[in-house]
Formats: structure tokens, C-alpha cells, sequence
């Protein structure tokens, strides 16, 4: 999934900004060829005819499960999230101790604006894995949705504790910082964010307006800058996501340099 961008001036709405973690298909561990291993007599080993049968059942169930996935991946990135829920409810039925599915489904229920299943979902994937750090970043942007920002700063703590290369964790933190007035914790999290090497359009849109509401207005234009140059560059597949965060930055530039043009 992609985050969900606002062209709101007001940092009311910063949370629409936050970023989520994608939804993942997991990758067939089986491929075409060990199905076809599984169904030939190997003379060095002796299968019994059940064994078998039950070996080639759990392969075929594992490719529908990594089918229905990808599915519905496709449909939330088609912005499908009826359909993705769908799916993954189905997926949820047939393996009720998976932690992702129940992640995933709970991100798609947060982008359709269904928040207590959201919730509630990114709950039993933690309950299920507490070691899922995907689940914990999605369950701050929850928090910090509803103005619990105590709770979403340590939710991103333990994303981050979890691994600490998580860069949307890193950014969403800064982002809750930044909400709290904490601005200088906020910019330690984007320079941090910044050395990971990734979504750096991002990371200088939202450290330039943390400067900008700090007063530091050169180090805002700046970091605006370097943010309309990278996001120019953004690949096609996130292009309609680059556009409307370029916007927000024009937007702010604008709010930054009105008083001087006039």
C-alpha cells in the first residue's frame, strides 16, 4: 500500500501522510519442479501412496494460498480494498494463525476507513507474532490517526527495536515528533532516516517542514529543494504517490515564500 498523502497545509492531518508497510505476496517456496519431484517414484526412496498424496496436497495448498496473496495485493494496489479483504479473509480461514494475512488485512481495512476492524486486526497479528515489525509500525499509524501519540511513538520504539532499519518507522516517528512539538528529536529522525539511503523525497518533505515550522526557514527551502528533485525522479510505480506529495512540498514552498513575493 501506498501512504496516503495531504494537500492540507495544516499539520492537523500530518498522520495521512504517515507511511504504512506494503502489503507483500509471499513468494511459492515450491516451484514447478519440485511438484513434479513430488509426483515421480525416485528409486532411492520409497513414498507410500498416502504420503504422497498428502505431500502434493500441502504443495498445491500453498500455491493457492501465494496465489490468493498476490491477488490481493494486486487489488489494494488498484485500490480494490473490498476485494482485498475479501481475499484475505479467505486466506485468514484457511491458515488462522497467520500473523501477515491478519496484518495485511488490517492495513487494508485502515485504508477503506473501517478503523476498529483495522485495529483489531493489527491486534491478533501481534498477539500471533510479536515479533512482526510491520504490524507495530501499521498499529502507530492507527494511534497517531486517533491522537494517541504517546502510543504511536512507542509503537514505532518497538518497530525499530524490532529492526532498526525500518525507515518507514523511522519517518512516521518523526513525523509524531513533529506533532508534539518535539522538532528536534524530529529532524534526529530524519537525518537518521536520510543514512538509510531510501525515500529520500520523503524523508527532506517532511524534515523541510519541520525546519519550517521550527523558523528555520533557509534549511526549509533547502530540504524542499532536494525533495521536488528526488521525487522528479521517482519510478513510475510510485509516480501517482511522488505527484501528490510533490504537490504538498510546492505547497508548502509557496506558504514559506507568499510573504516575500508580494
Amino acid at each position: 500500500m501506498n501512504a496516503r498523502f495531504s494537500l492540507n497545509n495544516q499539520d492537523s492531518g500530518q498522520h495521512q501522510r504517515r507511511l504504512t508497510v506494503p502489503l507483500a505476496a509471499v513468494a511459492s517456496h515450491c516451484s514447478q519442479r519440485d511438484m513434479k519431484d513430488a509426483q515421480c517414484f525416485h528409486p532411492e526412496t520409497i513414498f507410500s501412496s498416502a504420503s504422497i498424496q498428502r505431500e502434493i496436497s500441502s504443495q498445491a495448498r500453498l500455491e493457492k494460498d501465494n496465489y490468493l496473496r498476490q491477488v490481493a495485493l494486486e487489488k489494494a494496489q488498484q485500490g480494490e480494498y473490498s476485494k482485498t479483504i475479501e481475499l484475505l479473509t479467505q486466506l485468514i480461514e484457511r491458515n488462522a494463525g497467520n500473523a501477515n494475512d491478519y496484518n495485511n488485512r488490517g492495513l487494508a481495512y485502515f485504508q477503506s476507513g473501517q478503523l476498529d476492524l483495522a485495529i483489531a486486526d493489527y491486534n491478533q497479528a501481534i498477539q500471533l507474532n510479536p515479533h512482526l515489525a510491520g504490524a507495530y509500525n501499521n498499529r502507530a499509524n492507527y494511534y497517531a490517526s486517533q491522537g494517541f501519540l504517546e502510543e504511536a511513538i512507542e509503537d514505532y520504539d518497538k518497530t525499530i527495536d524490532l529492526n532498526p532499519v525500518h525507515i518507514r518507522a523511522w519517518i512516521n516517528q518523526g513525523i509524531t515528533f513533529r506533532d508534539m512539538g518535539e522538532y528536534e528529536q524530529a529532524i534526529d529522525n530524519f537525518d537518521f532516516a536520510l543514512r538509510l539511503g531510501w525515500l529520500e523525497g520523503h524523508v527532506y518533505a517532511e524534515r523541510g517542514r519541520t525546519y519550517h515550522l521550527l523558523g528555520d526557514w533557509n534549511c526549509a527551502i533547502a530540504d524542499y529543494h532536494r525533495s521536488l528533485e528526488h521525487l522528479s525522479q521517482s519510478k513510475a510505480s510510485n509516480a501517482s504517490a511522488a505527484a501528490r506529495l510533490r504537490q504538498q512540498v510546492e505547497n508548502w514552498l509557496n506558504e514559506l515564500l507568499s510573504p516575500f513575493q508580494s
